[in-house]
């Protein structure tokens, strides 16, 4: 639950900004509303369609075993969860930005009207869609479907919460900071899936496990316990944990620090020549 939280909270929180950013450079422009409200619910229409997409794709894959698809789609959830976490650390404040310039010509009528609904649309479609994989990494990470729902609305009321007070000037905090936390939590996620995956493939007889049991740390924090199952959801902790596990939990968090550290770095600009 809390980890559909985290990811529901997150992609609701960057698609509300976009859309209140895109409502605040545009402010006076008749139709804006609108506008605004057919590009959310056409962006909500295109990831409603990628779910139902998804769903034949995992159906297609029961063929190959249910530990294999588990850890394909988790897989996928750790690639897609480090270039959103890389892209944004590097590209987020350019992004508001044209979003922001979109607004202005629309209002100076340098642009049409429907460019506003444009913008919305894809911005909803793309976290929506992303939000779908990252789910079907959730719930292959044995946790139960209703978990994942409660999660999930639980994030996306927080998203827009937090989104609309941000907007109307209600809530004064950095983003930058927000975004921080935010990507930090979805780097322990994405490292806890990879761990889970490595789990799934060493049943299924496709990965050794180097080390059957590298700790037991069953009597200080159980894994049934409320401690573990929180450290599980954060960050997919086993009392006691296979080789393999901690090896890719290990990779795929240094990997994903070490990629936003550097190419998520907005590059220094260098002063031009006098």
């Amino acid at each position: 639950m809390l980890a559909a939280a985290i990811i529901v909270f997150r992609e609701c929180l960057e698609a509300a900004l976009v859309v209140g950013i895109v409502l605040a450079a545009a402010r006076g422009v008749p139709g804006r509303g609108r506008m605004v409200g057919t590009g959310i619910t056409a962006g909500l229409l295109g990831a409603l369609g990628v779910a139902l997409f998804s769903e034949q794709i995992a159906s297609a894959l029961m063929g190959v075993g249910q530990e294999i698809m588990n850890a394909s789609i988790l897989l996928a959830a750790v690639l897609l969860l480090s270039w959103h976490n890389v892209w944004m650390t590097r590209h987020g404040r350019e992004l508001a930005a044209q979003v922001k310039r979109v607004g202005s010509d629309v209002l100076e009528g340098r642009r049409p009207l429907y460019a506003l609904a444009v913008v919305v649309g894809l911005a909803v479609l793309r976290e929506g869609a992303e939000t779908v994989l990252f789910l079907y990494g959730v719930v292959s990470a044995d946790q139960s479907g209703s978990s994942v729902l409660a999660g999930g609305v639980l994030g996306l009321a927080g998203g827009i919460a937090v989104g609309a007070a941000i907007y109307g000037g209600l809530l004064r905090l950095s983003t930058k900071h927000l975004f921080t936390a935010t990507g930090l939590l979805i780097l322990l996620l994405a490292a806890g899936m990879a761990s889970q995956a490595a789990l799934y493939l060493s049943q299924a007889g496709v990965l050794p496990a180097l080390v059957h049991t590298m700790w037991d740390t069953s009597g200080i924090i159980p894994r049934d316990g409320i401690l573990g199952q929180l450290l599980h959801v954060l960050m997919g902790y086993d009392d006691r944990p296979s080789g393999i596990q901690v090896l890719f939990f290990a990779v795929t968090f240094v990997t994903i620090g070490a990629l936003m550290l550097t190419i998520g770095r907005a590059p220094r600009r260098v002063p031009a020549p006098a």
